[in-house]
């Protein structure tokens, strides 16, 4: 497996790459607490997208783990889930947060959100994400109670431990490390952290 050169994403900021068909991108949680919400656009027609609620019915469960396909909103696969080094705890239910968001959360002033770092991150190569759809939020742990309650439960990963999403068209994908500093999804001491990603022949 060939490898290029390891990029950053910058704690509480967005990045975006774009993959050619058969190309994979590796992300890395290189402190084992950060959630990274991830989104996925097909080149050819970025109204075309990773979509949450048309993987959720395609695989039967919540969250994808190792060995799925990922599904855009044309019901076609995007990405296939291919390699996790973690306990495989990541979360579909989530919509990406936002200033309103925090605003609910009791902020005054402006904070830091993966609404608006992946429209930046999408910004700095060039492009405009059509919207915001529900990112994969890798390694976000929201436990489920046989009632259908959810709760903010810490992230299972490890310093290092990493997916590898490979592409099944020519797509682009954008990467935010969450800045949650409020709820304890990014661990309890709430600090956000720098993630790391590169792609992978």
């Amino acid at each position: 497996m060939g490898t290029r050169e390891l990029m950053t994403i910058p704690a509480r900021k967005g990045r975006a790459a774009r993959l050619t068909k058969g190309q994979a991108i590796k992300i890395i949680n290189t402190h084992g607490l950060q959630v990274v919400d991830t989104w996925c656009f097909s080149s050819e027609e970025l109204t075309e997208f990773m979509s949450m609620e048309h993987i959720r019915p395609t695989l039967g469960k919540i969250f994808p783990t190792k060995g799925d396909e990922l599904y855009t909103n044309r019901r076609r696969p995007i990405l296939f889930f291919e390699e996790d080094t973690s306990p495989g705890i990541h979360d579909t239910i989530m919509a990406a947060c936002d200033d309103y968001r925090y605003g609910l959360l009791g902020c005054k002033e402006y904070h830091d959100n993966c609404t608006d770092n992946l429209h930046a991150a999408m910004r700095q190569i060039g492009l405009r994400a059509p919207e915001t759809p529900s990112p994969l939020n890798l390694w976000m742990n929201i436990p489920v109670d046989p009632k259908g309650k959810t709760s903010w439960g810490e992230p299972l990963s490890k310093p290092g431990d990493y997916v590898v999403l490979r592409a099944h068209m020519d797509c682009v994908v954008a990467m935010s490390c969450c800045p949650q500093d409020i709820l304890p999804i990014n661990g309890k001491e709430g600090k956000p952290t720098e993630a790391h990603y590169e792609l992978v022949d």
